[in-house]
């Protein structure tokens, strides 16, 4: 066996593409996290009998909950990532999937927005908010782009690092 083989450029671009978007996904959502008073006073909302230790607890819970979650998501994408720059189909196929669903949704919230339908419903969308579904939703679309560009990489099989060698 030959050893490792750098990936080809388009490939390894997507593959910090995937993680870059994911990063700024994670990041929003870890904002939103730590955005305190709101999640108490929709605590509050749904449950109007709980005193405020109550209220406190499950929103520490709640946070600790995404933050885990957060962290997941974010190691899930960057061993797909990964496995994709590698060579492996299977991986490249769920990054797809994932990719276009985000970039759907993306497109779905900002015409919500743009339409009004968002605000109509109660549902506040920020700039920032906005921003970050955009910016994510084009790197999702050219993570995706990049990775169909060298097809005949996931034809062959190869070794992208010596730390996890393929068999």
């Amino acid at each position: 066996m030959a050893g490792p083989v750098a990936p080809p450029r388009p490939i390894d671009v997507a593959r910090w593409l995937w993680i870059a978007s994911a990063g700024i996904g994670m990041l929003r959502f870890v904002a939103q996290l730590f955005d305190r008073e709101l999640l108490v006073s929709e605590a509050r909302r749904q449950n109007p009998g709980l005193g405020q230790d109550q209220v406190d607890a499950g929103v520490n819970g709640g946070i600790l909950f995404g933050l885990l979650i957060a962290l997941v998501v974010l190691v899930a994408y960057t061993r797909l990532a990964n496995a994709m720059a590698r060579g492996r189909n299977r991986a490249r196929i769920a990054l797809t999937v994932l990719g276009a669903a985000s970039v759907a949704f993306g497109l779905f919230r900002v015409a919500a927005w743009g339409s009004g339908v968002a605000a109509s419903a109660g549902v506040e969308m920020t700039a920032a908010d906005l921003g970050v579904t955009v910016v994510t939703a084009v790197l999702d679309t050219s993570a995706i782009v990049l990775m169909y560009r060298a097809s005949a990489h996931f034809r062959t099989s190869v070794t992208v690092d010596s730390a996890s060698p393929r068999t």
